[in-house]
Parts: C-alpha cells; sequence; structure tokens
C-alpha cells in the first residue's frame, strides 16, 4: 500500500494529541516531520508536549519549533480549554528530546526539498508558520500536494460570534494561506462540530491500551472535564479526511479571510452559492459521516501501543 507522507503543523493541546495518534498510527500515512505554533498554548509548551508526545510513543518524528505570535497580532491563546500545559491531566515521563536548531517554516522548506515526491501538508492550528514558508520560499508551491487545515466556518465560529479559532488567532496568515494557489482542503467547523466520540466510547479508552489512557486522563481535564456529552474531536478531522475522503462531503468554494474590523476579523467568508463569480481556491468540508468518523478512529487508536 503507497502511503501519504504529510507534514503536520500543529498546537498540541489535547484534541491535537488525538489527531497525532492518527497521523502516527493511520497504515497510510506516513508522518515527515511536526511542526508547532503558537494557538491553543505558548509555543515553548506546544514544543514541549509535540516532544512528549513524540517520547510516549516512542517515535524518532524530527520536531521543528515554529513561530511563538502571530504575523501581526498578539497572541491569544485557550489555556483556558486546554490547561495552563495545553495537555493537563497525564503525566508525562521526563526525556532529553530537543526540536531541531531550525524554526519551524525551515524545516518544512528543507523537508520538502529532500522529497522525491510531493507532500501534503496539514495545519490544525493557527496558519502562521504556512504563512512564513510561503512568504520565505514562494517556490515551495510546487513541493506541496496539496494543505489540509482545520480551520474557519461556513457559518458560525466557536471564538467569535463568526471567527473560528484557528484562522481568529492569526487572520493575516490565513489570508496569505487562501491567496496563495495551493490546493487547500477546509475541514471548519461545520463537520468538525460534527464529529463527536459518544461517551460509551470515551469510557472504553482506559482499557484499551496505553494511549486509551493517556487520552483518556486528557479528556478528564479537557473543557470542563465532563465527558457525559461526548466530545467533538476538531483537529482530528483534518487526519481523517486524508485517510477516509468518502466520509466528507465537500464543495469547491471561494474563501476569503476577514482581516478587518472589531466584530469580523478572522471569519472566512465561503461562496457556497458563488454569488461572487470567483474562482474556488478550496474544497470546503460541509457534511460529515459521523457513524463513519467514529468507526474510523476506534480502528485507528486500537493500533496505538
Amino acid at each position: 500500500m503507497s502511503k501519504t507522507s504529510i507534514i503536520l503543523d500543529t498546537d498540541p493541546g489535547i484534541d491535537d494529541a488525538v489527531a497525532i495518534a492518527a497521523a502516527l498510527f493511520a497504515p497510510q500515512l506516513d508522518l515527515k516531520l511536526l511542526t508547532t505554533v503558537a494557538g491553543n498554548v505558548s509555543v515553548e509548551k506546544t514544543t514541549r508536549n509535540a516532544l512528549q508526545l513524540m517520547h510516549f510513543w516512542q517515535k524518532n518524528i524530527p520536531v521543528a519549533k515554529g513561530a511563538a505570535a502571530p504575523l501581526v497580532r498578539k497572541l491569544r491563546d485557550a489555556a483556558y480549554v486546554h490547561g495552563q500545559s495545553g495537555m493537563e491531566g497525564y503525566a508525562f515521563v521526563e526525556h532529553q528530546r530537543k526540536p531541531l536548531d531550525k524554526p519551524a517554516f525551515q524545516a518544512i522548506y528543507e523537508c520538502l526539498n529532500a522529497s522525491p515526491e510531493t507532500i501534503t501538508l496539514v495545519a490544525i492550528g493557527p496558519l502562521t508558520n504556512i504563512a512564513l514558508l510561503l512568504i520565505q520560499y514562494p517556490e515551495c508551491k510546487a513541493k506541496i500536494k496539496r494543505l489540509v487545515i482545520m480551520g474557519g466556518s461556513a457559518g458560525r465560529g466557536n471564538f467569535t460570534p463568526n471567527a473560528e479559532f484557528n484562522i481568529a488567532i492569526d487572520p493575516e496568515a490565513a489570508a496569505r494561506v487562501f491567496e496563495s494557489g495551493l490546493e487547500i482542503v477546509m475541514c471548519g467547523l461545520d463537520v468538525t462540530n460534527q464529529a463527536m466520540l459518544s461517551p460509551e466510547y470515551l469510557t472504553t479508552l482506559p482499557n484499551l491500551n496505553q494511549t486509551g489512557k493517556m487520552l483518556h486522563a486528557l479528556f478528564s481535564h479537557y473543557r470542563s472535564g465532563s465527558m457525559s456529552a461526548g466530545l467533538r474531536m476538531h483537529d482530528l478531522c483534518a487526519i481523517a479526511w486524508l485517510v477516509k475522503p468518502e466520509l466528507f462531503h465537500t464543495k469547491p468554494c471561494f474563501v476569503a479571510v476577514e482581516t478587518r474590523g472589531e466584530f469580523t476579523a478572522g471569519t472566512t467568508v465561503v461562496d457556497i452559492e458563488q454569488r461572487y463569480q470567483r474562482e474556488p481556491n478550496a474544497h470546503v468540508a460541509l457534511d460529515l459521516d459521523i457513524a463513519g468518523f467514529q468507526r474510523w478512529v476506534a480502528e485507528v487508536l486500537v493500533l496505538a501501543p
């Protein structure tokens, strides 16, 4: 079976940890590089969390530390959701792992250049590193197969009334990315709000394997700490699309990112009805096979140690 080579840009983050597990253990994927960005918590914490996860799974995937702040704005994080460390609830063991001695955008560029084939970028945090890559190395687009993101919304937001968190944290970076000409798959709140793991399944995790125990401990500190209504797996949708695109209903749309306005910055304007008559620049996921998604999650997590 030929595998899809990916670079994963992330801001772990509790639901990011589940997405990283899927990226590592889904047999269809070959994770080449993990890069971190400030988002859910500071980049120092997201980098520490990424290294902790690599040590937990005893994987030697290189980790590169990325942007500490959005392109032009101050960082607003989500520690109120993920805890002060970003991954509260599980006691990870000490280790001596270090990130690469180069910024994330440079590490991505070098990984792309070293590959004989194009590589898929997957971004499940703010798009700062991807924007920096395109600013510093615009020629790299020829080596990028596509960009799959968790971010945005064709409807309401989850950070402001109209804006989803990842886009709202760095709207200027997101605008650059959507204007880049890359093939983009956008898994936004329209599908991620549907991507629920049931309370019944969550209760089985501690008996699944060590990964299940770790994730269950993290989930006990996620949001209110209650799993009685199930949990949304936002970031996991980007990995699910790579492996099971048939679970998603997508539509080619023109997407613009609003960068101005006290109440509108970070809004993704998704022209579903083609009212602007602009060429589509993204495949926007609008609906999800929930049962199929839940089956896939169970299948992939059982493959982890």
